[in-house]
């Protein structure tokens, strides 16, 4: 956990659905997934606002900046619990060199001292 460093980026992320042909005109996701059901993305809820697309979640992104392994064990559980301790919602996106954890706007500020008391 040593070189956590949570940081959190501007603005507000909004996960929104796409069908599985729509066209992503006008979106820069910060992360995608395919489901069985179409794309889920996750846009600055600006985007999605211009192309009128009803967010299905909205919240802050936070990046721990530690480079993490996608192998690493453990990791995500021991941040996951502890901002469900504190009652806050965390979605994760794993990257190839980093962990993206989108928290409630409201609950941001908490989830960093949550996040940092973690690193030694």
């Amino acid at each position: 956990m040593s070189g956590l460093e949570p940081r959190l980026h501007e603005g507000e992320y909004a996960f929104v659905s796409l069908g599985p042909d729509a066209p992503w005109d006008g979106l820069e996701p910060v992360a995608t997934v395919r489901e069985p059901e179409g794309w889920t993305l996750v846009v600055p809820r600006e985007q999605a606002a211009a192309r009128g697309l009803e967010p299905l979640w909205q919240g802050a992104w936070i990046t721990l900046a530690a480079t993490t392994s996608l192998d690493c064990v453990g990791l995500t559980a021991r941040f996951a619990q502890a901002l469900a301790l504190e009652g806050i919602a965390c979605n994760v996106v794993a990257g190839a060199f980093h962990d993206h954890l989108f928290v409630p706007s409201e609950r941001a500020a908490a989830a960093l001292v949550v996040l940092r008391t973690l690193a030694p």
